[in-house]
């Protein structure tokens, strides 16, 4: 096995800054893609969910649930479908990853994006579904503050895109200039493309994806997760917009069934959307 030597990423907290999966990501995932063959249990993570904790139904891949599947593994093989989250907890999971000491395959088998794109470089060997993308860009966030704020902000981004250029390069053997264009071009690659760019090492087998058709409430909590944002866009303050979509999840689970479907949750949240005009 050839160990790549990869970087370390360092990155802190700021305050006044929301990290989470970007909108466009949270628009073309498909929550209900799987891996066939990686069911849960020893040697197999999934990360078939945001990236941190998700406030909607307690549920995201966090460092710490990463961090206990590791603690009695050996080789590992951890299944990605997941429009990104968190970008600190996506470091957390990259450093653990990077520092287990057996083998870790990484299999992107519907969409690594934003904080999910760096957790899938840290596998040893990384595999993608031929219909599966990968989604690399610069650090984003939602900022709230005055100018002095925002600069600063600016300055500690620049900083971590700096880090995760290095990280892609390493990953591709590229320069880290052109790992920064990538991300500054906010890319998409689909399989074919993630391999010829050294993003991932060869295919996954056509017959090891399949859609769980239980899986929708992911789909229903994207659909919340985009809204969110869009409000924050807005300027709405977060507590605001917890309330906000806490009453429309609420009166789309009140009513059959249980669990609204993502079509009619999608569709309530984009009625409230276009009632909200742009400072």
């Amino acid at each position: 096995m050839t160990i790549r030597k990869l970087p370390k990423i360092n990155a802190f907290k700021i305050d006044g800054v929301e990290f989470d999966a970007p909108s466009d990501a949270l628009e073309r995932w498909n929550a209900a893609v799987r891996s066939v063959s990686a069911a849960a249990g020893d040697g197999q993570i999934e990360m078939y969910d945001i990236i941190g904790e998700d406030i909607w139904s307690g549920g995201g891949i966090t460092a710490a649930s990463v961090a206990e599947a590791l603690r009695s593994a050996g080789d590992v093989t951890v299944s990605i479908n997941s429009p990104g989250g968190d970008f600190f907890e996506g470091i957390a999971i990259y450093n653990l990853l990077r520092a287990h000491p057996h083998k870790v395959t990484v299999n992107v088998v519907g969409l690594a994006a934003s904080a999910a794109s760096v957790i899938a470089m840290a596998g040893d060997e990384v595999n993608i579904a031929r219909a599966g993308f990968m989604m690399i860009h610069n650090a984003w966030s939602i900022a709230v503050g005055n100018r002095h704020d925002f600069l600063s902000v600016s300055e500690t981004l620049e900083k971590f895109d700096a880090q995760m250029a290095e990280l892609y390069a390493a990953r591709a053997e590229i320069d880290p200039a052109e790992a920064a264009k990538f991300m500054d071009d906010e890319t998409w690659l689909s399989g074919e493309n993630a391999i010829e760019h050294g993003f991932a090492d060869g295919f996954i087998a056509a017959d090891d994806v399949t859609n769980d058709p239980d899986a929708d409430e992911g789909n229903a909590r994207a659909a919340i997760r985009s809204a969110d944002i869009a409000l924050a866009k807005q300027g709405m303050p977060r507590s605001k917009r917890r309330s906000v979509l806490s009453k429309i999840r609420g009166t789309q689970d009140a009513a059959p069934p249980a669990t609204p479907r993502a079509g009619d949750l999608a569709a309530a949240l984009a009625d409230l959307k276009n009632t909200i005009s742009p400072r």
